[in-house]
């Protein structure tokens, strides 16, 4: 305990950027943890998607029969929000990818406000999606 004292009151600013480091990173994760955040990297959405969580696309039909996510169900947004009651009573985890993930964004906020607190957004959407060249099926190889 005695070089630590000493440690402490020898580096003054080196402790003082330690402590302000460690407030900042708790302030930003209670202060995403308040907002509710309902949006996924592609990492994470892979990880999810590995783990049998369902994928939900929100994008019109052209768009999804383009390209979307292996094993992904086509379900337009004005579609999916009626059906948020059944989203309740299931503990599944479900991801919603549009284009940009604007949109899946918004409904998965929307849903979560509503209190589905198993639902996210891929961030970015099917673009960062295939940035991040992840695998896409049409549903011409199909």
């Amino acid at each position: 305990m005695q070089e630590f004292v000493e440690f402490t009151s020898a580096n003054p600013w080196l402790v003082s950027g330690l402590v302000a480091s460690v407030l900042a990173v708790l302030f930003y994760e209670l202060r995403l943890k308040a907002q509710n955040i309902g949006s996924l990297g592609t990492s994470m959405a892979v990880q999810l998607i590995n783990k049998g969580c369902s994928v939900i696309d929100v994008r019109d039909a052209e768009k999804f029969a383009a390209g979307h996510i292996v094993d992904s169900k086509n379900i337009l947004a004005t579609d999916f929000s009626a059906d948020s009651a059944n989203l309740k009573k299931g503990k599944k985890v479900i991801l919603l990818v549009c284009d940009t993930g604007s949109r899946s964004g918004e409904l998965a906020g929307g849903l979560r406000k509503e209190g589905i607190e198993n639902i996210f957004s891929v961030t970015g959407g099917m673009e960062a999606w295939r940035r991040e060249n992840l695998p896409v099926v049409s549903n011409s190889s199909n």
